[in-house]
């Protein structure tokens, strides 16, 4: 005869001291028995997500939450498991009923809560959530964080500022800090922080993330300072920081956009698809201008911003059957052959709700979407598909430069610039590729002659994209939708000059680069 009252001591217990094997064997042993007891399923629920038995996991959550809808605890970890496995719609809903029901003193469900929102693109609910976290323990650095970044991408610069320093005051180790405040503000000579973590950076010879984010941050700032030899060297460190361990090799890219290619001959016969005209893709290598282009289409009454949506690529893995853990790999191109491309593209559109549909058109600015256009001009044969192209040089020097989210799985190559030529030059084959296989369906635009002709070139877009012309769209800064991108700070101005031909700055020490990108044919400027 099973003793419940002993094995739920022992379950309690595993649970504390995160011993998820043990939790996962226990509650097996309980649930039989207890199939409608609350905290059991979300202590089973918690630990399978933990395990990364991610079917398992939403099953226990979402029975937890029935059961018990006032929980906020038992929603937000509901609502985490559907930010994991993509499902952002019901993410965010699941986000909202905890918010209803939070305790007053709960801050660390608060914060949980506000990473949620940060996922499903829900800046304001994000700053929301993290402020009443940091109004509950005011002395914990990493809710000062995170509010700081939510205050960012809803362009409350100032504010931030103030988070940060705040957050490096009460946790100088608080490295990541410490690179998005070198990132808010221009730097100068007499106002700058390169003393201060130049100090830090003495004694974390051994740590990784100290090694990255100081070097990072001090390359930024040498930059501001003109100090572009010093500013380059930072750049090398905090990278080789960053990429160790990670094993990376283009040989995989290699490979991954090889297949791309080769599921789609020329010519692409039409096939029938989903017709809506909604989605307006803006592609192309990450740092080549995309988030100004969405910026100028987005102050456009007709169309919302949705942020960078990772949707159609969870769409086409879901249609495609493929159960390998990559989002984009052999195994579901392979698998992506044949699929009722109308489904495709609506479950897509249905993905991106409630945050879409309340305009008549909206953005989806994820800039490798360039890797799904073929799939994407299948599926929703009406959409419209924007790719920038920027100076090859200062294209490959802007991703090196930027540190890119860690758990993303389209930044790899970033790490090392002999790496990111060879990458541009996979992204400059297969634009190629897509333009003869669908003639006609993409929209090049060059970052330089937006910048030197922006009304020229905002025309070019709205006509493009259908749009009539609207004065907005000359005033993008203007526009206070939130940004969560690299570009943040950037496009609350208007369009600057100073990031063309960047790479002169650099040009003693992208001699290298210039032979990788000559090798792969890449036309260069002299």
């Amino acid at each position: 005869m099973i003793d419940t009252n002993a094995l739920l001591t022992r379950l309690s217990q595993a649970f504390n001291q995160r011993d998820w094997p043990g939790t996962r064997m226990l509650a097996n042993q309980l649930l039989p028995d207890m199939p409608q007891h609350p905290l059991l399923r979300y202590i089973s629920g918690v630990a399978e997500m933990e395990l990364q038995n991610m079917p398992m996991a939403l099953t226990h959550l979402h029975i937890a939450t029935d059961l018990e809808p006032r929980r906020p605890d038992f929603a937000v970890q509901f609502a985490k498991a559907l930010v994991l496995v993509k499902m952002m719609h019901e993410a965010r809903e699941a986000a909202n009923r905890a918010m209803a029901v939070v305790a007053v003193a709960d801050a660390a469900t608060l914060d949980t809560l506000g990473v949620v929102y940060t996922q499903t693109h829900a800046h304001a609910e994000a700053a929301e959530a993290f402020r009443r976290a940091v109004a509950l323990k005011p002395d914990h650095a990493p809710y000062r964080f995170n509010l700081a970044t939510a205050l960012v991408a809803v362009g409350e610069l100032d504010a931030a500022e103030m988070e940060l320093e705040t957050c490096i005051r009460i946790e100088p180790r608080w490295w990541k800090a410490h690179l998005t405040l070198a990132q808010l503000h221009m730097q100068t000579a007499d106002s700058n922080h390169i003393a201060r973590m130049e100090a830090l950076l003495t004694g974390h010879d051994d740590d990784l993330e100290a090694q990255t984010y100081l070097h990072m941050a001090l390359a930024k700032e040498r930059e501001d300072c003109a100090d572009y030899p010093a500013a380059f060297t930072h750049y090398m460190q905090g990278k080789a920081a960053a990429g160790k361990g990670r094993g990376y090799r283009i040989e995989h890219d290699e490979a991954l956009f090889a297949a791309i290619t080769a599921a789609f001959p020329v010519p692409q016969a039409a096939v029938p698809g989903c017709p809506s005209n909604e989605p307006i893709f803006v592609i192309g290598m990450p740092r080549s201008g995309t988030t100004l282009v969405e910026r100028i289409i987005s102050s456009h009454p007709d169309v919302h911003s949705a942020g960078e949506l990772m949707n159609f690529g969870v769409a086409l893995k879901r249609a495609s059957g493929s159960r390998t853990p990559l989002l984009l790999d052999a195994d579901t191109i392979g698998r992506a052959r044949e699929l009722d491309w109308a489904a495709v593209g609506a479950d897509y559109l249905a993905s991106t709700r409630p945050a879409t549909g309340q305009t008549p058109r909206f953005i989806d600015k994820l800039p490798h979407n360039f890797l799904y256009a073929g799939w994407i001009a299948r599926a929703l044969p009406n959409a419209k598909i924007i790719c920038l192209r920027r100076d090859p040089l200062d294209t490959c020097l802007s991703n090196f430069r930027q540190l890119f989210a860690p758990q993303s799985p389209y930044y790899a190559y970033s790490f090392d610039l002999d790496d990111t030529g060879r990458y541009y030059a996979l992204f400059d084959c297969l634009i190629s590729h897509w333009q003869r296989a669908f003639p006609g369906r993409i929209l090049e635009v060059r970052y330089e002659d937006l910048v030197e002709s922006q009304e020229a070139g905002s025309r070019q877009l709205l006509d493009f994209c259908g749009l009539p012309w609207h004065d907005d769209c000359l005033r993008f800064e203007q526009n206070a939708a939130p940004v969560n991108t690299a570009s943040a700070v950037q496009v609350r101005g208007p369009v600057y000059r100073s990031a063309l031909q960047r790479w002169r700055k650099y040009e003693p020490q992208l001699g290298r680069l210039r032979d990788v990108l000559s090798r792969q044919g890449i036309e260069l400027p002299v």
